[in-house]
């Protein structure tokens, strides 16, 4: 659904895309995560048709996106900063929406409006909290029946209970009608809930991506416990880090998790436990240290 070959964006000396690639499939919840600076608001503003890109594609479904009218008819936006005309209560930006999407199913928002109730339609929005303007974006979007949507911290600023109804929102949509959704977010917990691919950013470039199923199963974190001292790993485990508490060693390894575990198990822990790394811990591996300095460590 989106491709994008070779962005590069450059303000003045500054380098925020730097040859970027990037592939979200048709129906995914692609989840696109990174430090800040790294240049994720950058490239869905390429998305949005805001920027153009200095060299490289931005295509959505094959076509480029830059002042093309009739590619953006067919997906919605919602930014970190949401633009609401001054006056326009909520019922106004629906007649906007209406005659800016020609799928938009009025039907389809009264019923979301239902979900909504604290929010008054005929209040100004921007008079709303900022949640509250997150709602009536979600309400907006999602009963414009886009193809696809493109998300920058979607749920920040709404509560535990409003998140999971906006979510099970977007995922309905996505297993009825095959909507695919790209969501940047720091809340990489609530992420690993919900997308099925990810793309993690760092400098302008898309350090890794794939599905999450793929991303968790190639690392792996063994805690094992000996007797005395821990013996020599087998040259074949190749460990990425090493933690030690006490006699608790905890160990970051790659590769597939079964061979893991076999080779280990040879070694006769007292202890042995295998778990798969969540996304945040992926995350940090792959961009901790100082300064976020890069660590090839993953792949």
């Amino acid at each position: 659904m989106i491709k994008v070959n070779k962005v590069t964006k450059k303000f003045g000396d500054f380098v925020a895309l730097d040859s970027l690639d990037m592939n979200v499939p048709k129906g995914a919840i692609y989840g696109l995560v990174g430090p800040n600076g790294a240049g994720k608001s950058t490239i869905i503003r390429h998305l949005s048709g805001v920027y153009k890109q200095d060299a490289g594609q931005v295509l959505i479904d094959g076509q480029p996106v830059y002042e093309n009218d009739d590619i953006k008819r067919r997906y919605a936006v919602i930014p970190d900063d949401i633009f609401y005309f001054t006056q326009a209560n909520t019922i106004d930006m629906m007649k906007f929406y209406k005659d800016m999407y020609p799928k938009f199913d009025e039907e389809l928002f009264k019923k979301i409006m239902d979900c909504f109730p604290a929010i008054n339609p005929k209040k100004m929005v921007r008079s709303l909290s900022k949640g509250m303007q997150k709602q009536v974006a979600f309400m907006l979007s999602i009963a414009s029946r886009p193809e696809l949507m493109i998300l920058d911290e979607p749920v920040d600023g709404l509560d535990p209970v409003m998140r999971r109804q906006i979510w099970s929102l977007i995922m309905s949509d996505v297993a009825e009608n095959g909507l695919t959704v790209l969501v940047s977010s720091h809340n990489l917990r609530e992420l690993e809930d919900v997308c099925d691919h990810v793309g993690i950013m760092n400098h302008g470039k898309l350090l890794i991506e794939r599905s999450l199923d793929d991303l968790q199963t190639s690392i792996t974190k063994i805690q094992i416990a000996f007797e005395g001292e821990m013996p020599e790993l087998p040259p074949e485990i190749k460990v990425l880090k090493k933690i030690t508490n006490g006699r608790v060693h905890t160990l970051i390894v790659k590769g597939e998790p079964k061979e893991a575990e076999q080779k280990v198990a040879m070694m006769n822990p007292l202890l042995m436990d295998v778990l798969p790394l969540t996304l945040e811990e992926i995350f940090i591996y792959e961009l901790g240290g100082e300064n976020y300095a890069v660590k090839d460590i993953i792949f």
